[in-house]
């Protein structure tokens, strides 16, 4: 083709040269045919790793998983909105593309065990999900369709990081000598085959008959701990009681944070549970609430990287899901919602989260500071989202605060009861956590810090006292 751009720039704005966008590329039709599946994929995908995030007892599957289910809540909100432009209303985004998409992911998402859930997702579907990209990326006309090739290329840069964090894990939790998946793997790709790939260009076949998905998923909304989460029912030190203890040190209050940080896995395990039980929302929602999520996963992992900073085994440290357990099992979705939002509220006040980044700014320990600083940022945001999306349940905002007030009393007034169904003892684990620490900071204990032993008992995070009966 005899067409030079002046001064040899790049043609077309860098998209592609004159020949590649000069190619008829795909219909709108079959551009919109095609993002549909990849939207549904990243939907199901969502579903798949939010449902399992509570009942999954590994930590860093646990954490990763959130991670990923947030990515593909963007990739869906992505997708719909670019199926959204191409002549598409009603856009029909809740209909199945093709049993066999559908029966692949109704597998994995019922897989028995983690090691087949890994292989299922890391092993198949997302690599899948990739080539079909890759090959709708090669046939669509890079410059009439440049928006649904920006949406793809981010899509595949965050697929790509998911499918590597799969093969490592992939290598440490599937044992290479275990006795096979029962020809589950093999199940997933005929599935995907049938229905012509994810793309849906091949040749179509018959959909395997279904084995673990022949009865309906039940969600297991139990949290679930590794070996390392010791004595989880204890609340045996109450750590908002250190910190709001004036003669207590700033330093030794940074090793309280660290706790509650880490504490705040219990989140990600609460909220998976609001997510897969709330149906018919605005995809808004789910991408928002999915953030949130996120965001409690990381506020974890920060306790984690901040405690081994420090030098501290943060094993040592009693972590409870007292709070996580009993939302689940005890509460429907609208109350668990309402006693995250009660709780956010009170993060706002000036003895919230500034609180606790002045802390950590006294302390003199720069990651702290770093820490809270983005701590106290992302709950701002989380209280955003609870005045988006759980206020209006509501006609009157008081209303709504006085019913999570209401439903928190009520999930924490437990503390006798665990005691004497011998599930903890409610040990005061701090002396010791604290003696590591400053064994690592060679100083000397504050003897006031070293001999704290206030426990949850008759109170509440937010320092309300509750009954202990219950």
């Amino acid at each position: 083709m005899n067409h030079t751009p002046l001064f040899g720039l790049p043609a077309v704005a860098g998209l592609a040269t004159i020949d590649e966008a000069a190619k008829p590329g795909l219909s709108v039709e079959t551009c919109v045919s095609a993002l549909k599946r990849f939207h549904y994929c990243f939907l199901r995908l969502h579903e798949i790793f939010t449902a399992r995030i509570t009942a999954e007892p590994i930590y860093e599957l646990k954490t990763a998983y959130s991670h990923h289910a947030y990515l593909c809540a963007e990739h869906v909100k992505a997708l719909r909105e670019r199926i959204g432009e191409m002549r598409e209303p009603p856009l029909g985004l809740d209909a199945v593309p093709h049993e066999g998409l559908q029966v692949a992911f109704d597998e994995t998402l019922a897989t028995p065990t983690t090691n087949l859930l890994l292989l299922g997702i890391y092993a198949r579907i997302l690599p899948a999900l990739d080539r079909a990209m890759t090959a709708y990326r090669s046939a669509t006309n890079p410059l009439t369709d440049a928006p649904s090739v920006r949406v793809l290329r981010f899509a595949q840069l965050e697929v790509a990081d998911m499918i590597a964090y799969g093969d490592k894990a992939l290598a440490c939790v599937v044992d290479p000598a275990s006795q096979g998946d029962g020809g589950f793997c093999e199940r997933i790709g005929a599935s995907l085959e049938a229905a012509g790939g994810i793309y849906g260009v091949g040749k179509q076949g018959p959909v395997p008959e279904r084995v673990f998905s022949k009865t309906p998923f039940v969600y297991d909304r139990v949290p679930q701990r590794d070996e390392r989460w010791q004595d989880p029912w204890n609340q045996g030190v109450n750590a908002e009681g250190f910190i709001y203890d004036p003669a207590m040190p700033a330093k030794a209050k940074t090793l309280m944070l660290l706790y509650k940080r880490l504490r705040e896995i219990d989140v990600p395990e609460m909220m998976a549970s609001i997510i897969h039980e709330t149906k018919g929302k605005p995809w808004d929602y789910y991408r928002d609430m999915s953030r949130q999520l996120w965001d409690e996963a990381r506020h974890a992992m920060m306790g984690e990287v901040g405690f081994a900073a420090l030098g501290v085994d943060w094993t040592q440290a009693r972590i409870t899901l007292n709070w996580s357990h009993r939302l689940n099992t005890e509460c429907t979705p609208i109350e668990r919602h309402a006693v995250l939002y009660f709780i956010e509220q009170g993060l706002m006040t000036k003895t919230g989260k500034r609180y606790e980044w002045e802390v950590g700014q006294q302390s003199g320990i720069p990651l702290m500071a770093t820490i809270q600083d983005f701590d106290w940022a992302d709950e701002v945001l989380h209280a955003q989202l609870g005045r988006q999306w759980y206020i209006p349940e509501f006609d009157d905002w008081k209303k709504a605060i006085a019913y999570g007030d209401e439903c928190w009393t009520r999930i924490l007034s437990n503390w006798q009861s665990v005691r004497d169904r011998g599930l903890t003892q409610h040990e005061n684990w701090w002396p010791e956590i604290y003696r590591q620490a400053c064994a690592a900071w060679n100083e000397t204990p504050h003897a006031a810090a070293l001999a704290f032993a206030e426990d949850y008992s008759d109170a509440r995070a937010d320092r309300k006292n509750v009954a202990t009966s219950a």
